[in-house]
């Protein structure tokens, strides 16, 4: 576990992030290989009197305990671009946010108390160093899909599993930080994305070409007058 945001052992030797690893066998979360084994990681713990309320009251990654940091890691190595440090970081910097900013160094301070997989205090420039690499790889990351979307490399099916699995995993680290999502709001989202990312195809195709015929359904327009 990284000390400090500059000793962050998610980095290769050469500090370069490793390539996260392609085409994982299970595409789609297992809860017995990313949350804790131990029954006890939701048990109620004694009130530090060091330790702000509200810091003590949050719960959202009481399902991963210390011990269980690799495979939260591991887990989102294989799925996301992000690290199990960026993605709690992430999570405390919105829930921590008040009119002014971010709570920055509360976060820092108590890291420990907020994040249970997290060992080590962080100064407010490594919790903001930390929020920014998340927000930089959403933005490369959306820059890639999207790219890869509008471009033809996929067929409407083809993007259709890649947003199921994508939505898979979203909804399971919501889960995680306990978020309850019924079946009907599942199946809703799903929909709702479905039908966005086939507009997106179709007016991609409408961008490329002037005079154009729909390869999958035929509909013939013209994106001049569009």
């Amino acid at each position: 576990m990284p000390t400090n945001a500059g000793d962050d052992a998610d980095a290769n030797p050469e500090g370069e992030e490793a390539e996260p690893s392609q085409n994982p066998e299970s595409p789609t979360p297992d809860a017995e290989e990313f949350v804790s084994d131990d029954e006890s990681a939701n048990a109620e713990t004694t009130p530090e009197p060091d330790v702000p309320e509200d810091v003590q009251a949050y719960t959202k990654f009481s399902k991963i305990d210390g011990s269980t940091y690799d495979r939260a890691n591991e887990f989102l190595r294989e799925r996301t671009y992000i690290t199990a440090r960026e993605w709690a970081i992430a999570r405390l910097c919105a829930d921590f946010r008040t009119e002014t900013g971010v709570e920055m160094t509360k976060i820092g301070e108590n890291l420990p108390h907020l994040v249970p997989f997290m060992t080590d205090t962080y100064s407010p420039q490594a919790v903001n160093q930390a929020r920014h690499s998340f927000e930089e790889k959403v933005r490369k990351s959306g820059a890639t899909f999207l790219y890869g979307a509008m471009s033809e490399f996929f067929t409407a099916e083809e993007l259709d599993d890649v947003m199921y699995e994508a939505t898979e995993v979203a909804k399971f680290l919501l889960e995680v930080e306990g978020v309850n999502l019924s079946v009907e709001e599942e199946l809703e989202a799903e929909d709702r994305i479905t039908e966005v990312m086939r507009d997106v195809r179709q007016h991609s195709v409408e961008l490329r070409h002037d005079d154009v015929c729909c390869p999958e359904c035929g509909h013939e327009f013209d994106a001049s007058d569009t």
